[in-house]
């Protein structure tokens, strides 16, 4: 079966009509109604509104989801407060983590942070830091929550901000200043439209890279072409960190490594729990200050690594992944 996949802002309409997706865009239009859903709340209207299926059923359910949202109500002006979105005239709340991996990366961290549109929590991963990240954090975003990263590489940091975070959202983005941070709601937008994981990709119409090589673009055809033949998925980007997902889904995922092959991981077990995932056109500009910590060639054996453990657990174990051990 064919996972659900589309895009947004893409070659596929997810609202259905042309004009449904621009009355979508920022809208202070007025609702009569005045009912407040978070959370479960909203989970269930969605799924009544679909049938009372929430099963992952290709790109057409994934336009009747989209069609239910109607505008976004304008952001909040302070941190600490839900995004709130008009959906069949009901307001529906959501609370977004947003969660920043970083070691060393205060000369970056003070570009990102003041550049982070209001969420309900902005949690910094810090990987044991020696060039002041954490203070210099501290004062671009007095809010930010500080996790201390107790293992190494960015897959455990990830994993530490995911445990950590308490929002029904949690977007991931890159302390490196390479991902937009205007995209963000572009992925809580794919969320509450009805996705269960929405995937940067850099390769979609309006997406794009000045950063990515000739060899890790090779790479990256190599990887995509296994995992959607091995999963029957229509990935055009894999091993992006921009990436959005119901923070419920964390007791489905269950990532359990440490390095760059995270994001890999992340795709591949939403693909094999049925989870609906949707693709968003990104553009990954080059790092802002310093030299990667990605190396083609060691990290891309990770990944490789990665993959044949799962298939290895799914085809030979017949070990399956259920999207109902979400936390409710």
């Amino acid at each position: 079966m064919s996972h659900g996949l589309t895009t947004v802002n893409g070659n596929a309409n997810l609202y259905g009509t042309p004009q449904a997706a621009e009355h979508i865009s920022d809208s202070d239009g007025r609702s009569s109604m005045t009912d407040q859903l978070v959370g479960r709340e909203f989970t269930e209207l969605a799924g009544r509104a679909n049938g009372g299926s929430n099963s992952s059923s290709g790109a057409n359910s994934m336009t009747t989801r989209g069609a239910l949202v109607e505008r976004r109500r304008p952001m909040p002006a302070s941190h600490g407060e839900p995004w709130t979105y008009v959906m069949n005239g009901t307001n529906v709340r959501v609370t977004v983590s947003i969660i920043v991996p970083a070691r060393n990366e205060a000369a970056n961290l003070v570009l990102l942070l003041p550049a982070l549109p209001p969420a309900y929590e902005v949690i910094l991963v810090d990987g044991n830091s020696v060039d002041g990240t954490v203070e210099v954090a501290r004062r671009a975003l007095p809010q930010i929550r500080v996790v201390k990263q107790t293992g190494k590489g960015k897959g455990d940091a990830m994993c530490a901000g995911l445990r950590a975070a308490t929002g029904d959202i949690s977007v991931f983005i890159d302390a490196d200043g390479s991902n937009t941070a205007d995209e963000i709601h572009q992925f809580v937008l794919a969320l509450v439209s009805g996705a269960d994981l929405a995937k940067g990709s850099r390769f979609l119409p309006r997406g794009g890279s000045s950063d990515i090589t000739g060899v890790r673009r090779l790479g990256n055809w190599g990887i995509r072409f296994l995992v959607n033949n091995l999963y029957d998925v229509r990935f055009t980007d894999v091993a992006y960190g921009f990436n959005a997902l119901w923070t419920r889904h964390r007791d489905v995922l269950r990532l359990d490594c440490q390095g760059f092959e995270v994001e890999t991981l992340m795709h591949v077990r939403a693909a094999r729990a049925g989870l609906v995932i949707q693709e968003v056109p990104s553009f990954e500009g080059k790092r802002a200050v310093g030299a990667t910590n990605l190396h083609a060639l060691r990290d891309g054996l990770r990944i490789a690594a990665v993959l044949i453990r799962e298939a290895c657990d799914q085809y030979i174990n017949g070990r399956k992944i259920d999207r109902r051990d979400a936390t409710v």
